[in-house]
């Protein structure tokens, strides 16, 4: 299996990871738990484990001190901002808005690696960013009405968290260049544990851990696990491998795993709509990426 291959599973995964997250975030918070304080344990936990990684494979352990401003910005932007901003618009607006607007990501995404990495704007690509956030709107809007209760501030807020996952996607790529994926992801959770642990210290404390019984344990653990350290590894590896529009725009999977999952758990009904919008998200990834696959299909025939 190549690399290139391997990426995309990496990044298909993630994006598992993070869409069937949001099941196991409702049975935690906030009955148990405030958002902040299970950012808190995301964050320490994965800190340690991307750390453990060095023990178990011992590499050089330093950053250059030119680089320290590039992995402070991440952090703040990949960890800190993104994950603060993003519970707070959730807390204030609907969870259809919440979901629509963090679809902007691709498209910021698109316009940052345009306007700082300098990348083409192709046609394909504009295809596929417009097939992709249709199929997610279509797979959203089917479910729920608008809450008319939402707030403009927490629609702000998502705004702001999505464009700044999208500088985080674009700026973290540099540094994939001088640096292994697993030694910057490490670098950008200690920063990011610095700035967010003070922050949701407080609501950390609070915690009720009485109250958890195995179904609570197993929810943090995928969460923790599967939604933070995985799913950043498994992303940052898209990265470095892929590059930061491609990757990116694999979030109009997270829609589907997560009517998916709620299929599983809620026994939610899989209707021609969810299937028509799956079918334009899918559509969307493959349009992205329809240059490389159509050059690798070549590469294949000349061989023959």
């Amino acid at each position: 299996m190549n690399k290139k291959l391997k990426a995309h599973i990496a990044v298909l995964l993630g994006n598992f990871f993070f869409g069937s997250a949001i099941v196991a975030v409702k049975h935690l918070s906030p009955s148990l738990m405030q958002p902040l304080a299970l950012n808190v344990i995301r964050v320490s936990v994965a800190l340690f484990l991307f750390w453990l990684l060095f023990l178990v494979k011992p590499s050089h352990a330093l950053i250059q001190k030119k680089d320290i401003p590039l992995f402070l910005l991440c952090a703040a932007t990949g960890v800190t901002i993104n994950q603060i901003l993003f519970i707070k618009g959730a807390s204030l607006t609907s969870p259809i808005h919440t979901s629509l607007l963090a679809l902007t990501t691709p498209v910021a995404i698109t316009i940052i690696a345009v306007w700082l990495l300098k990348e083409k704007l192709t046609s394909n690509k504009v295809i596929g960013l417009i097939l992709g956030i249709s199929g997610a709107a279509i797979l959203i809007l089917s479910k729920d009405q608008v809450n008319k209760s939402s707030s403009m501030l927490g629609d702000v807020y998502v705004i702001i968290n999505a464009a700044s996952y999208a500088f985080y996607l674009v700026l973290v790529q540099p540094l994939m260049q001088r640096y292994k994926s697993v030694h910057v992801i490490r670098w950008i959770f200690l920063f990011g544990a610095l700035m967010i642990v003070p922050i949701g210290w407080n609501d950390f404390t609070q915690i009720n851990w009485a109250g958890f019984m195995w179904s609570h344990w197993l929810a943090l653990s995928f969460v923790v696990l599967g939604a933070t350290f995985f799913a950043y590894l498994f992303i940052i590896y898209g990265i470095a491998n892929l590059g930061s529009s491609i990757t990116g725009t694999y979030i109009y999977t997270q829609p589907v795993f997560a009517t998916i999952t709620s299929m599983i758990l809620f026994n939610e009904h899989l209707s021609i709509i969810k299937i028509f919008s799956a079918i334009l998200i899918f559509a969307g990834v493959y349009f992205v990426n329809r240059k490389k696959i159509l050059t690798t299909a070549e590469g294949l025939e000349s061989l023959d």
